[in-house]
């Protein structure tokens, strides 16, 4: 070691290390000539020294090119180790080894850096203390740092999976007491039934979000496990619409119930799989209930058995409905959700609810049960100030039970519009008590657009009331689906745009008439069997809502028998006893009068 330079008060030494072997590792040589290192120190007056080093090789003009080669090299290199490791020492498939190797960069990194450490430990050390790679070559100093790690492979496999290189370290800790084998066979498994059905629309995600909307109580920890991994996956590009990706989700379920892990399949997941299937949950369905709520799968079978079989009981559900109700709303498993049952009862109880029409609610509605009571109450008095009280409030509660849910300041926009078509306060609550479904309908998506297409054949604004008060289902309808069928029907057989017009104004229900089954099997009786024209239906649309069989045939056979000639509203406007004084001078005619 040589003194170069030094001087009073500013010292610069520059030690010159003798050289050192070359290691042939990333770079064609570590050290081409002897590494510097210069020492600057300064006296300062409080008789202390500050000394300031700086390291640099002889040789600093490496071609950046050629030493990227050299990593990318040694990075195949070592993605083959690895896949050898897993083949000759785990006893993986050429298959599975291959992906993991080929899918966990960064644990393949980390350990090309260990092998890089350790040949320059060893170089500075000398062959007499090198530490356990002397005379191998790099693949075999691959393997050797893999097996120092101590995971058995599981961290290349939990990497490969799509987890970060930190995740993969702790779960791998975390599963330690697992061979790489019966991981990657559990794995298998999970992702069978996690995803077993196709979710290209992204459904599991919308279903998803919808139960986060509508909980509004406090919860347990195995739903706020369940969120937390909703929020995970919110989080990333494609939100919750990935829910239902095994490439997009997985990750964030193994990281969000690691306990998945430890399962046996044998003894824990197959069970529990054999007895949802045996309760009515579709193989194709299964991953949807899985996802939607993964702590149903960490429950041992006999706890699950009995929580299904309370909240059956509590909704006085049929066992062959258990299945349905399950896939509407699997956090009717938790605890918090059954919990919340009695004050969701006792509310409805307090409003004058039918036990029955409850059940009926929570089982086509079970999100109900997510709600709190204070929450639903705020609509029930927006449904009070429309007069829909007490036993009022059975007839909207099983039809609508989601309109409980709604935010007041929603429904009141709904009252409003209806409001200014023309109707009174009273009026507007018998359209709720009717089509309660119109409530929860957007304005300018849904109930505007109906009424444009009223306009298209001729119906004023000013017969809207009359028509919506008569016939409200006809704003839940899909138009373009549903109405413009059968209206173009009625044009087929000879009625124009103007004459259904008149018709929809005086008989709007006929707007809701099914073609093959009112429509064409009576228009055809009036036209070949009644042989009366076409306009009669023009001037009595409400024909149509009589039954063919019970009050059409029999009323015509019987005018038929006796020759009478009159009209469809004459022949059917009356009740049984009118028509037969006025018709057969008789007292009461046995027919029943029924509307199809």
């Amino acid at each position: 070691m040589e003194l170069l330079h030094s001087s009073c008060y500013f010292e610069t030494l520059t030690l010159i290390s003798p050289p050192l072997q070359s290691c042939k590792f990333g770079f064609n040589s570590l050290f081409f000539s002897p590494p510097r290192v210069t020492l600057l120190s300064a006296y300062h007056h409080s008789g202390r020294f500050a000394v300031s080093a700086s390291f640099q090789h002889g040789d600093t003009n490496l071609s950046s090119n050629s030493s990227q080669t050299n990593h990318e090299d040694h990075a195949s290199l070592a993605q083959n180790s690895i896949a050898e490791f897993l083949r000759r020492d785990i006893g993986l498939s050429e298959a599975d080894s291959d992906f993991i190797s080929e899918n966990c960069p960064k644990y393949t990194r980390m350990i090309v850096e260990g092998v890089r450490d350790l040949e320059e430990w060893n170089s500075w050390k000398g062959s007499g203390e090198s530490v356990g790679i002397e005379g191998l070559g790099f693949k075999e100093k691959v393997i050797y740092m893999v097996k120092q790690k101590g995971d058995g492979g599981k961290v290349a496999f939990l990497e490969s999976l799509g987890l970060s290189l930190s995740s993969a370290m702790y779960l791998a800790h975390y599963v330690s007491s697992e061979s790489l084998t019966i991981l990657l066979d559990k794995v298998k498994y999970l992702k069978e039934i996690f995803f077993s059905g196709s979710d290209e629309k992204g459904l599991v995600g919308k279903y998803a979000r919808r139960m986060m909307l509508y909980l509004s109580i406090p919860i347990d920890e195995d739903v706020q496990q369940t969120l937390s991994f909703f929020e995970k996956i919110e989080a990333r590009r494609g939100g919750l619409d990935m829910l239902g990706s095994v490439d997009a989700s997985f990750r964030f379920l193994i990281e969000s119930f690691p306990r998945l892990l430890l399962l046996s399949e044998e003894n824990d997941m197959k069970p529990m799989v054999e007895f949802l299937e045996s309760i009515g949950i579709p193989k194709y369905c299964l991953g949807k209930l899985l996802l939607l709520y993964p702590p149903i799968l960490l429950g041992k079978t006999e706890e699950i058995k009995r929580r299904v079989a309370a909240a059956l009981e509590k909704l006085s559900v049929v066992d062959k409905d258990s299945g349905k109700v399950l896939l509407k709303y699997p956090w009717i498993l938790s605890p918090s959700i059954q919990e919340n049952y009695s004050h969701i009862v006792s509310f409805f109880y307090s409003e004058s609810v039918l036990k029955m029409d409850i059940d009926h609610a929570i089982e086509r509605w079970p999100l109900l049960l997510g709600c709190s009571a204070s929450n639903m109450e705020m609509m029930v008095k927006e449904f009070d100030k429309l007069g829909v009280r007490d036993k009022r409030m059975g007839k909207v509660i099983p039809k609508m039970p989601q309109l409980l849910l709604c935010k007041p300041q929603d429904f009141l926009k709904v009252v409003c519009f209806l409001e200014d078509l023309g109707f009174q306060k009273e009026i507007v609550g018998q359209i709720l008590c009717r089509c309660p479904e119109i409530f929860g309908c957007s304005i300018d998506k849904t109930l505007q657009k109906k009424l444009i297409f009223l306009t298209r054949y001729g119906v004023s604004t000013t017969h809207f009331p009359r028509i919506i008060k008569k016939y409200p289902e006809f704003l839940i309808y899909d138009a373009d689906k549903t109405v413009l069928p059968r209206l173009k029907y009625l044009m087929e057989i000879g009625i124009s745009e103007r004459e259904i017009a008149f018709m929809i104004r005086k008989f709007s229900p006929i707007l809701g008439y099914s073609i093959d089954k009112v429509l064409r099997p009576k228009f055809e009786f009036l036209v070949n069997s009644m042989e009366k024209p076409v306009r009669e239906v023009i001037e009595y649309p409400r024909y149509f809502s009589y039954s063919l069989e019970k009050r059409i045939k029999p009323r015509f056979w019987v005018l038929e028998g006796r020759n009478i000639e009159c009209t469809l509203q004459e022949m059917l406007g009356k009740n049984d006893e009118e028509f037969a004084a006025d018709f057969l001078g008789l007292g009461e005619l046995q027919t029943h009068s029924e509307t199809s």
